[in-house]
């Protein structure tokens, strides 16, 4: 037992190094698999957020698909700039943007991987206690849609670890450099680090704090601060023209901000902001998945018995940036809130933060009670002091949670959970893949946020794209939808005319059940446009029939799985006969 615990805990050889590293990487790329088994699958698979973030990108592969398209024109517009070139360098390659999207999660795993264990060496230099945390690490990401989605917010983990490594070492280059791939993939945490360039100069003698007397300290906070400035000056100087931000005052006038809505943000109680989740929470769900992550919690607790838990004595002064993480995190949490939306979510600074956090404090902790454990019991079969039954409940206790350490995933159904969706109608997408690349396709169906991807062709509106943060964007969105619900159910056949010269609408997609009131009353994204959903609502239950309901049949030039797809082109001409 005792040979076990110094090869475990007190090992620090190159040779141990190595041997855990590799295990580690081990554990990545079993996971990675997993996800690229579920990635390809079948021909119509994406990631939920991928419709978003790359269906654009098609544009990159042929310039003539989505032409004039609101929709795709805003998204390519906020793309930060190394996502957007690193895509477009990959179609410089060969490799289709969706594919690539695919491909991309497992390397960023990897990178992130590697210094996540990277940096648990600089706090807690036991090689078995980076193998914890790193494994975690894995654990949490891939039980979330945060690297699987292959979208900025994807970069945050690689680069800010990378980050974090570079900044405990104070080896500045890196560092800037770290920051300077932050800001073109996904700014929001260029905030974060310049939050620690500048607390990292506030110095402890007890309780009492002091500014840094070293140059050194403020030559480095200096040039990050430097180097932060340069790279968000781009997104300050060149306003979107998509703007501007919206503000707390239009939010709480849309239904889309509300418990429900398509962009639920506001709670209805104050602790809802805490440990809510979501856009505005300060605690992600996340945070207590895998339930091991809880030993994080007890970490604090473990310094006040320093005699039970010696191996904390391994662990290094670096571990203040764990603190002074949380303190720029939440900072720029309630700032963020202050001046909403300004500084987009608030969520956006705590999540990624709190994650890292708790998992480098689980993995820290999870080792010290390992240890622990195998000190108690070497200790009590040396001595034979301690009774059978203990001896067997501190064996059982010590398997229990090296075993929940490693195989918590088993356990988990859908792991990795990749959030990918599985196109359903595939007669309908090879459909509209065959018609011209500059028709618009109007529809209320659910499936509409799948058409862009799977057929690269344009839609009018559809729930995915109902991103309310910029009203330049936002407000002709939400006229499109207001406009399509009072078209597709106004018993006026001249509304539906006028409609579709309005916006130039070439197709019609209708589910079977499109014409009920209860379809509108059933979804929650529809039902949201509330004053003309619940006119039409009303006039549907005073049995006014629908214009366009008696143009299915006659003009429908697609029909199968419960939708039809109308031609606009035939309803004008048959109106104007």
């Amino acid at each position: 037992m005792k040979l076990i615990k110094e090869k475990l805990f007190k090992d620090i050889s190159d040779r141990a190094w190595q041997f855990w590293f590799i295990i580690t990487l081990v554990f990545a790329i079993s996971y990675s698999i997993l996800a690229l088994k579920k990635a390809f699958q079948g021909e119509w698979v994406v990631q939920d957020d991928a419709r978003q973030h790359v269906f654009w990108m098609m544009r990159y592969l042929d310039p003539g698909l989505f032409p004039n398209d609101l929709i795709a024109d805003y998204f390519q517009s906020v793309a930060p700039v190394g996502y957007s070139s690193l895509y477009r360098g990959a179609v410089a390659l060969g490799f289709e943007p969706l594919v690539f999207n695919k491909l991309l999660p497992p390397i960023i795993g990897i990178v992130t991987t590697c210094y996540c264990f990277l940096l648990s060496k600089e706090i807690f230099p036991i090689p078995c206690g980076c193998f914890a945390t790193s494994l975690l690490l894995n654990q949490i990401l891939w039980m979330n849609d945060d690297i699987i989605s292959g979208t900025p917010r994807a970069f945050v983990y690689p680069f800010f670890l990378a980050f974090l490594y570079y900044f405990s070492r104070k080896t500045w280059f890196p560092c800037c450099l770290a920051i300077a791939f932050l800001g073109i993939f996904y700014p929001q945490y260029v905030f974060v680090a310049s939050g620690l360039l500048v607390l990292q100069l506030v110095k402890w003698q007890g309780f009492t704090p002091y500014l840094s007397r070293k140059r050194k300290d403020y030559y480095f906070c200096f040039i990050g601060l430097g180097v932060a400035f340069l790279v968000l000056l781009p997104y300050v100087l060149n306003a979107s023209e998509y703007g501007p931000t919206i503000t707390r005052a239009e939010a709480l006038k849309l239904p889309d901000f509300y418990p429900h809505g398509r962009s639920s943000f506001f709670k209805s109680y104050w602790w809802e902001y805490i440990i809510g989740g979501g856009r505005a929470g300060l605690l992600p769900r996340s945070l207590y998945t895998p339930a091991t992550l809880i030993f994080g919690f007890f970490l604090p607790l473990l310094w006040l018995f320093p005699r039970s838990f010696s191996l904390l004595k391994a662990v290094k002064q670096q571990i203040v940036i764990l603190v002074q993480l949380i303190i720029v995190s939440v900072s720029l949490f309630l700032v963020a809130h202050a001046a909403l939306f300004k500084l987009h979510l608030p969520s956006r600074y705590t999540g990624h933060s709190l994650r890292i956090v708790i998992v480098l404090a689980a993995g820290i902790a999870i080792t010290v009670i390992l240890e622990a454990l195998l000190n108690s019991l070497a200790s009590s079969l040396l001595n034979n002091k301690s009774g059978f039954v203990k001896k067997i409940l501190t064996l059982a206790l010590t398997f229990a949670i090296a075993i929940s350490l490693i195989c918590y995933p088993s356990f988990v159904y859908r792991f990795p959970s990749t959030d990918y969706k599985i196109g359903k109608a595939p007669e309908l997408y090879q459909f509209f893949q065959q018609q011209p690349k500059d028709i618009l396709i109007a529809s209320l169906a659910m499936e509409a946020d799948n058409l862009p991807t799977f057929t690269k062709r344009s839609i009018l509106v559809g729930p995915e794209y109902a991103i309310p943060y910029h009203l330049g964007y936002y407000r002709p969105f939400r006229q499109r939808v207001i406009d399509l619900i009072e078209a597709q159910y106004s018993p006026n056949i001249e509304v539906v005319k006028e409609f579709i010269q309005k916006y130039g609408v070439t197709h019609w997609l209708i589910e079977d059940a499109g014409f009920s009131a209860d379809y509108i009353v059933s979804n929650s994204w529809r039902r949201q446009h509330q004053v003309i959903a619940q006119e039409m609502v009303a006039s549907l239950k005073e049995e006014n029939i629908p214009a366009l309901l008696s143009y299915k049949n006659s003009c429908a030039v697609f029909n199968s799985n419960h939708y039809t797809v109308i031609e606009a082109k035939c309803v004008l001409e048959t109106i104007s006969k």
